[in-house]
């Protein structure tokens, strides 16, 4: 739904897709791999419950031929539904396998997910550095040289319901409505019954370079709640482009949990590398100011968009009917990880120390909604 470059200005990258202007990832486009099967129904009925996420993986052999009428609005089999009990404490690390750490492209499994869910809950680690009209964001205790820090962003949304929040943040061409600073978006191809690959590109504040990512995200219904997760993978037939800077989602995703029939709380969690040159400790201070406007941005997005989907083809949602998608099928062994550092590097150093100081002279104002996006 996202990577986002220095400056209060910045811009969104949609998919997964988590997360331009900013360094924030496409949320839509998630940023994890991993074996999955869902249970996929209308809210008001609860997603059916299946045994395991790997089993989603096993559904799909061929794309259903759907037409664009095609509409339907019975649920889709196969796709799992994590237990709603917190996870027991455990040994291993949080978070799910970091994309840099796999040898080959996987699809989240139900693991995967739970990790996932810990890390977004856990406090233990994390730094507060924002907290005002219900928007709070944290980084990681990392050093701030070497390391592209992981942030975390919570806000609470009064006025909109959990599904809601998950339908904007996979619907593509609402995206292309309220997200001013998007370039391009697509789904490529689809892998399982929710897990799919995808495009993104936007516009980063001048001189810096526009960016754009290649996401492999995947989508889990959990009761109420939802995860959205994704990571950076290489398509064969996308390669980097001269005119963009090729950005890496190393892990990037959204869980949002209901709170009520009409408000839900969403964590926005990333670890995003923007490529070009500029120095880490500007893309790590950029995005803790960076967030939180994306986010409120995305709030606004949210209320206006039950109105509009009335409007544009509204029971055709094929993130919770996997029988309405028109995407083709694609294998995994035709992708790859994609990784930072085998991507070139933009010589962008000059314009983002000039940038952090307008940055740390406002560090305290709203900016303009214009400026962020989340990917």
């Amino acid at each position: 739904m996202f990577v986002k470059m220095p400056r209060p200005a910045g811009n969104p990258k949609e998919r997964d897709y988590g997360t331009a202007g900013s360094f924030l990832v496409p949320g839509a486009r998630s940023v994890l791999g991993g074996k999955r099967t869902r249970n996929y129904g209308r809210r008001g009925l609860g997603p059916r419950k299946v045994a395991s996420a790997s089993a989603a993986a096993s559904t799909l052999s061929e794309p259903p031929r759907r037409t664009q009428e095609s509409q339907t609005r019975t649920r889709a089999p196969g796709l799992p539904t994590l237990p709603m009990e917190k996870p027991t404490a455990s040994t291993e690390p949080q978070g799910p396998r970091p994309a840099l750490g796999r040898e080959s492209v996987q699809v989240p499994d139900d693991q995967d997910f739970r990790s996932f869910r810990s890390e977004c809950e856990a406090e233990v680690g994390w730094n507060l550095t924002y907290s005002k009209a219900g928007v709070s964001v944290w980084v990681q205790a990392v050093e701030m040289d070497r390391t592209l820090h992981k942030i975390k962003c919570r806000m609470e949304c009064c006025d909109v319901p959990a599904e809601t929040l998950y339908d904007v943040l996979h619907d593509i061409e609402y995206r292309k409505k309220w997200d001013s600073n998007v370039i391009e978006t697509f789904d490529i191809a689809r892998l399982t019954v929710n897990a799919d690959v995808g495009y993104y590109s936007w516009r980063c504040p001048k001189p810096l370079k526009n960016r754009d990512v290649i996401t492999l995200r995947s989508w889990l219904p959990m009761g109420t709640d939802y995860i959205i997760m994704n990571y950076s993978v290489k398509h064969p037939k996308y390669p980097p482009r001269k005119d963009l800077v090729r950005a890496v989602s190393i892990q990037t995703g959204y869980l949002i949990q209901s709170t009520g029939p009409k408000s839900c709380v969403i964590t926005y969690l990333a670890q995003v590398d923007p490529k070009g040159s500029l120095p880490k400790w500007v893309v790590n201070k950029s995005s803790q100011f960076l967030a939180p406007k994306a986010m409120k941005r995305m709030y606004k997005a949210c209320i206006k968009y039950p109105e509009w989907k009335q409007k544009h083809q509204p029971h055709f949602k094929p993130w919770l009917h996997p029988e309405q998608s028109r995407l083709p099928s694609l294998a995994l062994s035709e992708l790859s990880v994609q990784h930072a550092d085998s991507l070139e590097n933009i010589d962008e150093s000059a314009v983002a120390e000039s940038r952090e100081e307008q940055r740390a002279g406002s560090a305290g104002g709203e900016g303009s909604d214009d400026d962020t996006s989340l990917t």
